[in-house]
């Protein structure tokens, strides 16, 4: 389960150290080209003030905009042309900027308004009591200028992203009470949450769409925005390294399938391991309307190698007492008779189709895309076995849950979060080995390799 991952179903997988040093290039261009998050500053400039707090030069010396003036969307074009001295967040200023007072505000306000849904941060806060235990650390929290006005721009323009971004904060300091941080580290995991997502504002807004599927060369934005979000805190330099290294790292996972460095276990920091926890189970809040909190724990459970376990036990007690906990929410039976069809379809297919692939290059690493496909669909095999729920269980299974709706409802969240990550691991792939979909001459393994995906994109698009 790797989500931009949840929210993004296109998640890449970990990285070579060459990709990686190419996603470092990669991230920062996009953090000093800033096109599309000039769009964002000057389009919000036309329904909330935006002043120029000093004057903005370009980088041979030549001044675009006097200090004083008010930005607009008429000046996009005047400065996307140019590449600046400074950068533009610390060089302009908002009216109702997100200051620590306004965080604190927006945190109350999540409290409150999922109270009556039930919603994150409802359970957060009642876990503790009500509210104050997870606001007192956002109150000792540094905001430099410019990452206020930043937060501003993604209020006013990606308030979607402002949310989430505030929602896992309460999620990440939760984490960080029950691990035993003290107040300082604390107050900085917070702005760590809080910050985390800068990146995203200096990608293409296309990555909003979720109709839109991108693929090839356009998904590099989307390994590169971790890196983007700590090239940028770094030039603040108001943060210790620990923080630009947990916002680096939000997408890593315990097993070495995150992005962007493909990190395991030990080699996460600890507030690194934190953040990407928060990160997945506030999206699932996010994307569920019903059953969130049970679908959250079923896929802690399944995927129980990929987040370190003192964390998800800490969720686990939330978990229980979420919205819909014991409710039963069973398919149809002729839907679940796909989700059983295409898992075992998948399944069954590389069992035929790996023969063509050479037993070395099987158990090599996974820079062979046979050693990748091997090694993840053993894992997603694993999984649902310790969960009861392969398809080759089906049999033992049918008579244990015969009069269980709830049984049935947690099997069928148990292979929807299969048929998810089984779609992962094909657009997976795909993506790191394009050739494969392309018409660049192939071996004999590869070919394998690429029947396999073709078969498994067919089998999860009749899903």
């Amino acid at each position: 389960m790797n989500d931009h991952d949840r929210r993004n179903p296109h998640a890449p997988p970990a990285m070579s150290a060459a990709a990686a040093q190419q996603a470092l290039a990669d991230a920062q261009a996009l953090a000093e080209d800033g096109t599309h998050y000039l769009r964002s500053v000057t389009d919000m400039a036309e329904h909330c003030p935006v002043v120029t707090q000093d004057a903005i030069y370009t980088d041979s010396g030549i001044k675009l905009v006097e200090k004083g003036v008010r930005i607009d969307s008429r000046l996009y074009d005047r400065l996307v042309q140019h590449k600046l001295r400074d950068p533009i967040d610390g060089l302009l200023g908002a009216e109702h900027t997100v200051d620590l007072p306004a965080i604190e505000a927006a945190a109350l306000a999540q409290c409150a308004d999922e109270q009556a849904g039930g919603g994150l941060g409802a359970l957060l806060a009642r876990a503790h009591g009500g509210p104050e235990a997870l606001i007192a650390p956002l109150r000792g929290m540094v905001l430099p200028a410019p990452m206020a006005f930043k937060l501003t721009v993604m209020r006013e323009q990606r308030r979607e992203l402002f949310d989430h971004s505030v929602r896992m904060m309460l999620l990440a300091v939760h984490l960080a009470l029950g691990s035993g941080l003290g107040a300082r580290d604390a107050s900085l995991l917070a702005a760590a949450a809080l910050l985390h997502d800068i990146g995203v504002m200096h990608m293409d807004p296309v990555w909003n769409d979720p109709e839109h599927k991108v693929t090839g060369p356009d998904r590099k934005h989307l390994v590169a925005h971790p890196i983007t979000a700590a090239l940028l805190l770094r030039a603040q330099g108001a943060f210790p390294p620990a923080v630009e290294t947990a916002v680096l790292e939000h997408h890593e996972r315990m097993d070495g399938t995150g992005y962007p460095r493909g990190l395991r276990g030990p080699d996460i920091s600890p507030m690194g391991q934190i953040l990407m926890l928060a990160e997945v189970a506030t999206a699932f809040f996010e994307k569920y309307s019903a059953l969130a909190a049970q679908r959250l724990s079923l896929s802690l459970r399944l995927n129980h190698r990929k987040f370190a376990p003192h964390l998800a036990a800490l969720l686990q007690p939330l978990l229980a007492d979420g919205p819909g906990a014991a409710v039963a929410l069973s398919p149809p039976q002729e839907e679940a008779g796909r989700m059983l069809a295409t898992l075992g379809g998948a399944f069954d297919r590389w069992a035929e189709l790996r023969t063509g692939v050479p037993t070395g290059l099987l158990a090599g690493d996974s820079r062979h895309p046979g050693a990748f496909v091997e090694q993840r669909l053993q894992a997603l095999q694993q999984s649902l076995v310790e969960a009861g729920a392969h398809p080759r269980q089906e049999s033992e299974i049918a008579v244990h849950l015969q009069g269980d709706p709830q049984g049935a409802s947690e099997l069928a969240l148990v292979r929807g979060e299969a048929l998810w990550q089984l779609g992962s691991i094909v657009h997976a792939t795909q993506r790191r080995w394009p050739r494969l979909s392309g018409n660049a001459p192939i071996d004999a393994a590869e070919a394998a390799v690429a029947a396999w995906c073709a078969h498994c994109a067919g089998l999860l698009a009749a899903a």
